[in-house]
């Protein structure tokens, strides 16, 4: 134990308060408390109380399609600015949408199709006022790369498409199933420092994977780590064409220029998002006027033409790959809802109102769920064209129903128009809209605050990167669960000592001020008690015990009283229990006076309930405060009085 200062308690007039128990509550009730907090703390039907049957009807109706919250009140004015940002977006998410498609090794086309249907079905059923939905990068990259570890793309492609939307199916069931079953916070195992790690790693791959067509390469390797991607692009010098690498460049240099505009003007928001339609437009039109497909730029091809066929017939559900599909379904479904769920919240802090987390989970699973049968694949909300909603004015989710309608107006009269598309503007795109994704400042943050953090950060960083996507975030998840349970195993246990001139008693490492109490162990366990860390928490109390009385034996004082200040202890279990009995039989064997301070209600029933012998509940040994633990106490402790070091 490390030398402290000693200060010597002067008994005078003090009042102890009683430490009462808890309102007698049954264990009916105290289950159903629980079941509340857990899967309703937010309280959904706290709307529905006092209302007639008839109003009860119409929330109940709002609540399940929040469109019908919204529209009896929409006017023109509304729909003024949301037709603005629907064609704005649809500028955005057709080109994204093509290109998205291609890097999940799907049909160009498939894109289109999952920016038409998904977007209507949550405009009925979402929350938010500004999330702009359809295919995102990292959904689409790691739905690709999971399924083709299984089935080639271009050996087998009508199985790799029935297998892409069997697992949007059961992504969708899986979000769906969180927002009914209300386990949204399961999705809360991705945090913060996992999640940059691995957005920052999937981008560098994403854009990694472009350099096949913004150098115009044939044969590119299948694999997914950085290692492999960088020696197929210098193994296949022989197959960059200059006509693409030109292009690209070209491409990409407007493509940056126009976003950092948008990021440094958001007025201008329209020059970003309107850039990567351009891009298609002119570069199409370059294509077409050269005969550029005949000069070594690749193009997509002829599109086909018309709405989402029906798709509900190339779902999978038994056979050999319904493993690959429900476990691609899970990481694809937890991924692009904590996206999804993460930027509807965003913007809906800066416009001041409430989305559900719940209510997008089903939304979204739901999008999802229709989208399989309707040969559309994983969708969410995006953030690049959330942002863009959001910056030209949205007001409500009317903003997906212009955006879906002009995509079909697109499919049914101007898919002739993108046949000349050259890949290389697709790879563009989808590197200016990753790069995004790669946020250094939050990193720099997360080092500052806490190095485990960013041990976590750099796991998921360079697990992507060096070995697969799943596989990072699989390890990345894996060292946060890591950290938890350490943190659940190893709770923290720290000494008191008295504010001089006060009855606030702090930790002696923290408040250098602070001072021991002569003949005194306070200590506090800030954290739950419970199977896991009773072991530790003998072992380390102990360690307290004979610390102090070591350093007491130096200095002729002895242990008289170990106090336990239980106000940050919020549960304890059976095992708990036990290691309070067995400090107290251990410490009364050598003579020593063992306290409680303060335990919160649950704490104290399970005393009550467990003290047969009342040793643990008896007068003298339970108190309110630990100053008056120390005040009732010091009268009755024969201890010599050190002075001040």
């Amino acid at each position: 134990m490390e030398e402290n200062r000693v200060i010597d308690i002067t008994t005078g007039s003090f009042e102890v308060h009683k430490v009462v128990s808890p309102p007698h509550r049954s264990t009916l009730l105290k289950l159903k408390n629980r079941l509340k907090e857990t899967f309703f703390p937010d309280d959904p039907l706290r709307q529905f109380k006092g209302q007639t049957m008839k109003q009860k009807l119409i929330l109940g109706a709002q609540y399940f399609f929040p469109i019908l919250e919204w529209c009896p009140n929409y006017g023109f004015n509304m729909f003024k600015s949301d037709i603005v940002s629907g064609l704005t977006i649809a500028s955005l998410a057709i080109p994204q949408g093509i290109s998205y498609a291609k890097l999940a090794n799907l049909p160009p086309i498939v894109g289109l199709y999952s920016s038409f249907v998904p977007p209507l079905v949550y405009a009925v059923l979402g929350s938010s006022r500004d999330l702009a939905v359809g295919p995102v990068s990292i959904a689409s990259l790691v739905l690709g790369s999971m399924l083709r570890e299984v089935v080639s793309p271009t050996k087998d492609p009508i199985l790799f498409l029935q297998l892409a939307f069997s697992s949007t199916f059961f992504a969708g069931l899986f979000q769906a199933s969180l927002g009914f079953l209300r386990l949204g916070f399961i999705i809360d195992f991705l945090s913060k420092a996992t999640l940059i790690g691995f957005m920052a790693g999937a981008a560098i791959i994403v854009s990694l994977q472009q350099l096949k067509g913004l150098l115009g390469i044939t044969n590119f390797t299948k694999q997914m780590a950085i290692i492999p991607v960088l020696s197929s692009v210098f193994h296949t010098i022989n197959e960059w064409s200059w006509q693409t690498i030109l292009m690209g460049f070209c491409i990409l240099v407007f493509l940056l220029l126009t976003r950092h505009i948008g990021m440094r003007k958001p007025k201008l928001f329209w020059v970003s998002a309107g850039a990567p339609l351009l891009s298609v437009i002119i570069s199409t039109l370059i294509v077409f006027s050269i005969k550029g497909q005949n000069h070594g730029i690749s193009i997509i091809g002829k599109l086909h033409q018309g709405l989402n066929p029906p798709s509900w017939n190339m779902l999978h559900f038994s056979g050999s790959y319904l493993g690959l599909v429900i476990k691609t379904g899970i990481v694809t479904g937890i991924l692009s809802l904590t996206e999804g769920i993460a930027v509807g919240r965003t913007f809906a802090a800066l416009k001041n109102y409430q989305v559900d987390g719940n209510k997008e989970m089903i939304a979204i699973g739901l999008m999802n769920m229709v989208g399989s049968t309707t040969s559309s694949y994983v969708t969410t909300g995006s953030f690049s064209r959330s942002a863009v909603n959001h910056n030209a004015g949205s007001k409500t989710a009317m903003s997906n129903i212009v955006m879906a309608v002009t995509v079909m107006v697109t499919l049914l009269f101007l898919m002739p128009l993108f046949q000349y598309t050259p890949n290389v503007v697709l790879g563009a795109i989808i590197v200016t809209a990753v790069i995004g994704l790669i946020d250094i400042p939050a990193a720099f943050q997360i080092w500052k605050i806490d190095k485990f953090d960013f041990l976590v950060l750099l796991c998921a960083f360079f697990g992507v990167i060096f070995i697969s996507v799943q596989d990072g975030l699989a390890i990345a998840i894996g060292i946060s669960i890591l950290k938890v349970l350490m943190q659940i195993t190893r709770p923290k246990t720290v000494m008191l000592g008295n504010i001089p001139g006060t009855g606030i008693y702090r930790n002696v490492d923290h408040y250098k001020e602070a001072m021991s109490v002569a003949g005194f162990l306070i200590l506090s366990i800030e954290a739950p008690i419970n199977f896991a860390n009773v072991t530790y928490l003998k072992e380390r109390i102990s360690r307290w015990i004979q610390d102090y009385e070591e350093e007491g034996a130096k200095k002729q004082s002895g242990l008289r009283v170990v106090v336990l200040d239980l106000s940050p202890v919020s549960a304890i279990d059976t095992s708990g229990i036990s290691l309070f009995k067995d400090l107290s039989m251990a410490l009364e064997t050598k003579g020593l006076e063992f306290v409680l301070v303060n335990p919160i209600g649950e704490v104290m029933e399970k005393l009550q309930r467990a003290d047969e012998t009342k040793n643990l509940m008896r007068s003298g040994v339970l108190f309110l405060t630990v100053d008056e633990a120390v005040a009732s106490l010091s009268s009755t402790v024969k201890y010599q009085i050190p002075e001040h070091v």
